[in-house]
């Protein structure tokens, strides 16, 4: 009877795990819906084309090298090998106290779950470099981002390896439960290098200072993939719970849901009365990033805040990354969609506030391991973004920026009935 219950446990939080990583895996979508809406009509194909391949790129990376030195395991050229019921069974029987004190699943499901954050780590560099970056010089950034630079800060991490050596973020007091710094500061990161490398788009700046408005083409899609990211975003953090069958767990992920919900929730209604005092109108932009905002905050720690602490830890992102976006533009950083203020700056504070309700974080821990994260990605990132500038450049052209890098890179439009290349 015994050893039907554990089959059981084990095929529930195997299979909670497999379908919370397919939920994150629709994160995907959400992304390149969000930033193809984000960006003018003339610059489509290219950044689904740089959304769909950089997904690719990751799940091959990071089966190729990114897990093994995330995890201390072997490369993994074949493959996760194999591991059969009789494998499973004698690992159970193995452990004098069957189940308990962990979480067991399936090697195979732990790696889907995993390599699904690490895409998506990636996918906030895309939109921040949208518009005038080369599509090769993105993809063999994506190459190096999701094969070694995320991978040796996860294990440092959530791995539970020293840094460098030196120091163990663990022992510090460092807590990210589902990865506001670890996937969404260190996106932001290595976003923030590729830009200031790369410049801000033509006209987008005037020679007094002025900022110029660039709007997107197609806000139905943004917001679609707003959407998209917001019910993804469920098994962001619902499967970091890491199992389902038991009381406890299912109370945990039941309460990380509700909280993950509200924490957008209340981003999204900051945002827009911020946009609303600030511009006088309601805008869409902000209302979909301050609920974005709120997603990445509560990332942290969603499983111990109340509803209502959530929602207003959501609503302080959701006024951050309005003043964000508006302080980055003075500063002439370039961001299209807003990644970095919406992932980077609020990841940031999502880290910060984790100790309000989590006795085992401090302050001073999640400081240090935010600029642990934060200055490997970071520092990481220019030096690979500043060899592939020196060996084949990383802008196109001003006439292909002009006329589009849709036709410049891959050759064709995404709207050929409207678009003219202009």
């Amino acid at each position: 009877m015994e050893s039907n219950v554990f089959h059981l446990q084990y095929a529930i939080d195997t299979f909670y795990f497999l379908m919370c990583g397919a939920l994150v895996m629709w994160m995907a979508a959400g992304f390149a819906m969000l930033e193809s809406g984000l960006v003018r009509a003339k610059n489509t194909t290219e950044i689904l084309t740089k959304n769909v391949a950089l997904y690719a790129i990751a799940c091959t990376m990071y089966l190729v090298c990114g897990y093994a030195l995330m995890y201390d395991g072997t490369l993994l050229l074949n493959g996760i090998e194999r591991i059969d019921a009789a494998a499973v069974l004698a690992d159970i029987a193995s452990r004098e106290d069957g189940f308990e004190g962990g979480a067991i699943y399936s090697s195979a499901a732990d790696f889907f779950f995993q390599v699904v954050f690490v895409a998506t780590a990636m996918s906030i560099v895309s939109g921040a470099v949208a518009e005038r970056m080369k599509l090769w010089a993105f993809l063999a950034f994506a190459a190096v981002m999701t094969g070694l630079i995320y991978p040796l800060e996860g294990s440092w991490t959530w791995g539970g390896k020293d840094v460098f050596g030196l120091y163990s973020l663990g022992d510090l007091g460092f807590s990210d439960f589902a990865g506001s710094g670890i996937v969404h500061l260190a996106g932001a990161a290595a976003a923030l290098a590729g830009v200031l490398l790369l410049g801000a788009r033509k006209g987008k700046y005037g020679p007094n200072g002025e900022i110029r408005a660039i709007p997107g083409s197609n806000l139905p899609l943004a917001a679609l993939g707003t959407f998209i990211l917001w019910m993804g975003w469920f098994g962001f953090n619902g499967g970091s719970v890491l199992k389902l069958g038991d009381i406890a767990s299912a109370n945990s992920v039941a309460m990380v849901f509700l909280n993950t919900n509200a924490a957008a929730a209340g981003g999204a209604i900051a945002a827009l009365i911020t946009g609303r005092l600030l511009f006088g109108k309601a805008d869409l932009t902000m209302l979909l990033n301050g609920a974005i905002a709120g997603l990445v905050v509560i990332t942290a720690e969603p499983s111990t805040p109340s509803a209502l602490v959530a929602t207003l830890w959501g609503g302080l992102g959701g006024v951050l990354v309005v003043f964000s976006v508006i302080f980055l533009d003075k500063l002439r950083i370039d961001d299209p969609v807003g990644a970095i203020s919406a992932h980077g700056v609020c990841g940031f504070l999502g880290l910060m506030l984790v100790p309000v309700t989590n006795g085992d974080a401090s302050f001073s821990g999640q400081l240090i391991g935010a600029a642990t994260i934060f200055g490997w990605v970071f520092l990481a990132s220019l030096l690979v973004w500043g060899i592939i500038k020196a060996v084949t450049g990383i802008r196109v052209s001003e006439l292909d920026e002009y006329e589009g890098v849709d036709l410049a890179e891959c050759g064709m439009e995404a709207y050929p009935e409207f678009v003219t290349g202009k």
